[in-house]
């Protein structure tokens, strides 16, 4: 029962369609917050409160090059969200759906 309530917590942060692109898009590659508050169109700090909800359930990682914090999905131990995550669109996709193109100034 503990592991049903535990896949429950995670699949709800998906629910959210921010959380469920975000992590549509980690799945070709890591990310910077910056190239998120630029393809969203969001506050720095909104996108972290994103990533935060999504790094405390285990389902993302971080790693801190200089000021910057770039973000990796860790799914290999959640089947049911590589499920979710399979039948998603590509990033190419969701990026023209959104008339975006990304020029990261965090390198």
């Amino acid at each position: 029962m503990e592991h049903m309530n535990e896949m429950a917590e995670k699949l709800k942060l998906l629910g959210d369609k921010t959380r469920l692109t975000m992590l549509t898009l980690l799945k070709e590659r890591e990310w910077c917050v910056c190239e998120f508050v630029e393809i969203f169109d969001m506050s720095q700090p909104a996108i972290s409160q994103h990533l935060r909800k999504l790094k405390s359930q285990g389902i993302v990682s971080e790693a801190r090059r200089g000021q910057w914090v770039y973000y990796s999905l860790h799914v290999e131990d959640k089947p049911y969200i590589q499920a979710v995550l399979h039948e998603m669109p590509s990033a190419q996709e969701i990026l023209s759906s959104l008339n975006k193109s990304v020029n990261c100034s965090c390198d």
